[in-house]
């Protein structure tokens, strides 16, 4: 809930989880994604020597830079994820066959999820948080991946690792650690008490 007083918010992100995450916390906002060459400022920095947390807050940065530049006197929320099994970064599936093969490799090791949002404004970063998650997926059987496959379908194309934490994907796993917010793609907590200085939410 907000008053006349505060500004409004912009997601700069076209994630279907990060959107449903505002809406249900209550959040008033627009979206408008931020397309920026992610492939390639990846590739970038990680020749760089930077890790996956420092690269997700890079993307989620220029992400809500970007937008918050048309929209100056707006809250721009921007946010990455990153997903790195021993060094090897893992971006989102382009089909299903493409997903499968993300799950055969993770499972039945341990992965890290970095996760970091940034608000902008007036085209200058404000506030960042930082996440960092690790998930051991369970050895499960090949019987197992077609059969969750087939039930998740094309909505686990849009996940990093190709699992929904908050569906059927829990059962992939064996253990977690983290929270649960960031690992869908957005550290809901800490974004709030942030939104809550700006009245976008009720204190």
């Amino acid at each position: 809930m907000t008053d006349n007083s505060s500004p409004s918010v912009i997601l700069a992100s076209a994630s279907q989880s990060r959107a449903h995450i505002l809406k249900e916390a209550g959040v008033f906002y627009s979206t408008e994604p931020a397309f920026i060459d992610e492939g390639s400022i990846k590739e970038s920095l990680k020749a760089e020597g930077a890790d996956a947390l420092a690269v997700a807050e890079t993307l989620a940065e220029l992400k809500a830079v970007k937008i918050s530049r048309n929209h100056p006197k707006a809250l721009v929320i921007g946010a990455d994820s990153i997903l790195d099994l021993d060094g090897v970064w893992f971006d989102k599936p382009t089909d299903i066959d493409h997903a499968k093969s993300h799950l055969k490799i993770l499972r039945g090791r341990t992965h890290i999820l970095a996760t970091t949002v940034v608000v902008a404004l007036g085209g200058t970063r404000i506030w960042h948080f930082r996440e960092q998650s690790k998930l051991r997926m369970r050895n499960f059987s090949d019987v197992f991946l077609h059969q969750y496959m087939d039930a998740a379908g094309t909505d686990v194309l849009s996940s990093v690792g190709a699992y929904h934490l908050e569906g059927l994907g829990v059962q992939l796993f064996d253990q977690i650690e983290g929270d649960f917010f960031s690992i869908l793609g957005l550290p809901l907590l800490p974004l709030l008490a942030f939104l809550r200085e700006y009245k976008v939410v009720m204190p």
